[in-house]
């Protein structure tokens, strides 16, 4: 009876796996996430990278991992359920969701265009152009939490708009870029910061408050380069006007900014970021609707002769995060296993033989782990996961506090991201430029190779968090009850 009730058990997945044994030690642990790095950078290298691509090498590599596994396979696959069903990689999931759902209905009311006519309607040229282009997307970014929808959208209409006027297509793609950087970091509502906070037990909106700091120092530098070296050099393009750049840009989509407004409002003020995601998707539709900006249809519609059948912002807002919210899975699994075969006590251990008492060797660990990462796996939200549970035992160690975990953990992610030609957000961004060059023929397309020197705000970031994890600036430590302490506690 009781050898039934453990094939019962095994079966439906109730027992937890709490060890398996690898071939190779713990480095065959790390086999599944260590093939998807390798996948990642190959693919990215030929140009062949892809969200579903991704997914692909992601599961091969957890196949490989049961090759190397000495333990019994169903153990590995009951570890691997385990790691699937860990909170953080769902509840970010979930999140993305909320957040990507209400972008799509600020986009379909027009705040793109209406931030847009702000930049266009104050005259501004040249390196000023590309000064505002970049705040315009800093702010954008940091109100719909998504750093690729910024790339797409600010790409689309900021650049044509911007090289008419005289605007270096370089440096005007590096401050779209750098504006996505921003919001990815410092959005409530961007993924990274989700996964930031999640993944180190902590707040979003005490995260949120805690990093301001460091995305300022770095975006006042930036707005500043991009002002003075942001200019072409030249006159604007022959027979080329602002107005027929952005000819369809109008100033009503500024009104969007009151739902914006109000989810970062009941986000710092403490709500749970569903709850604010919420009401901000509540707020904008009727807003949407009431002043002609867009049709219910265009929020959602069924449409019985499409494949999806239903369709419109709610569904595009949740279609775009389905491929990421199963690759982020699969790697809080991969991970999970590498925790199940001491991978990451391994490597924690061999750490802290080299830290030994300093803390600032240890912020220097994490903050080499994170650019490590980030430098191979093209998609950072996906870094970051991977990242995640070296920044928290190493914290954890050393009394570190979560805010400044989490900081160290976002900032450098969300900054190379953005900033390596085989990056995600810089490929998704090259292609739409050159999707535009067919409605703009006097368009040059700006290669991935030329724009990374120039993304201000991703480089100022990664070496703001270098210099604070030299020098202390802004280091707290973990109180009994988790309050920050300028002091690290006596054990």
């Amino acid at each position: 009876m009781a050898e039934q009730e453990e094939k019962l058990e095994r079966a439906v997945g109730a027992k937890s796996i709490e060890t398996l044994d690898f071939r190779i030690g713990a480095f065959g642990a790390a086999v599944p996430l260590l093939f998807f790095v390798v996948w990642a950078i190959t693919t990215s290298v030929l140009q062949l990278s892809s969200e579903i691509g991704l997914v692909l090498g992601a599961v091969i590599g957890l196949t490989l991992g049961m090759l190397f596994c000495k333990s019994r396979w169903a153990d590995y696959a009951q570890g691997l359920f385990d790691g699937l069903a860990q909170p953080i990689g769902v509840i970010a999931m979930v999140a993305w969701f909320y957040a990507g759902m209400f972008a799509q209905v600020l986009q379909v009311g027009g705040l793109v265009e209406g931030l847009v006519w702000t930049g266009i309607a104050t005259g501004v040229t040249g390196g000023l152009f590309t000064a505002v282009t970049f705040l315009l997307a800093a702010v954008f970014s940091t109100a719909v939490g998504t750093g690729y929808g910024t790339t797409v959208a600010f790409c689309t209409l900021m650049f044509p708009a911007g090289v008419a006027t005289g605007a270096d297509p370089v440096l005007l793609f590096a401050a779209i870029l750098a504006g996505a950087v921003f919001g990815d970091n410092l959005a409530p509502v961007s993924d990274t910061t989700i996964v930031s906070a999640t993944t180190q037990n902590a707040d979003v909106p005490g995260v949120v408050r805690s990093r301001f700091k460091y995305a300022i120092a770095a975006a006042i530098p930036s707005a500043v380069l991009f002002a003075v070296f942001g200019g072409g050099g030249g006159s604007a393009v022959p027979g080329v006007s602002t107005a027929n750049a952005v000819e369809d840009v109008s100033p009503g989509g500024l009104i969007m900014l009151l739902p914006f407004l109000l989810v970062l409002l009941l986000a710092l003020s403490g709500q749970h970021l569903i709850t604010s995601l919420t009401w901000g998707i509540v707020s904008a539709i009727p807003l949407v609707v009431i002043s002609g900006l867009g049709s219910f249809s265009d929020i959602i519609r069924f449409n019985p002769e499409a494949d999806a059948v239903v369709e419109g912002a709610l569904v595009d807002g949740i279609t775009g995060y389905v491929n990421m919210a199963i690759l982020i899975l699969l790697i809080v699994a991969a991970a999970y296993l590498m925790r199940l075969g001491g991978t990451m006590q391994a490597i924690t251990n061999g750490l802290v033989r080299w830290i030994k008492h300093s803390v600032r060797r240890a912020e220097l660990s994490m903050w080499g782990i994170v650019a490590l990462l980030n430098s191979s796996i093209t998609i950072n939200t996906a870094a970051e996961i991977a990242a995640a549970p070296f920044v928290r035992d190493i914290g954890e160690k050393y009394g570190i506090h979560r805010y400044r975990r989490a900081n160290l953990l976002d900032a450098v992610t969300s900054a190379l991201g953005y900033i390596f030609p085989w990056g995600a957000p810089v490929l998704l961004g090259w292609s739409t430029i050159q999707t535009m060059q067919e409605q703009y023929s006097w368009l040059p397309v700006v290669e991935p190779t030329a724009v990374f020197p120039f993304v201000f705000q991703g480089w100022f970031l990664v070496l703001i968090m270098l210099f604070a994890a030299i020098t202390g600036w802004g280091r707290r430590y973990e109180g009994k009850n988790g309050e920050e302490l300028r002091e690290r506690p006596s054990k």
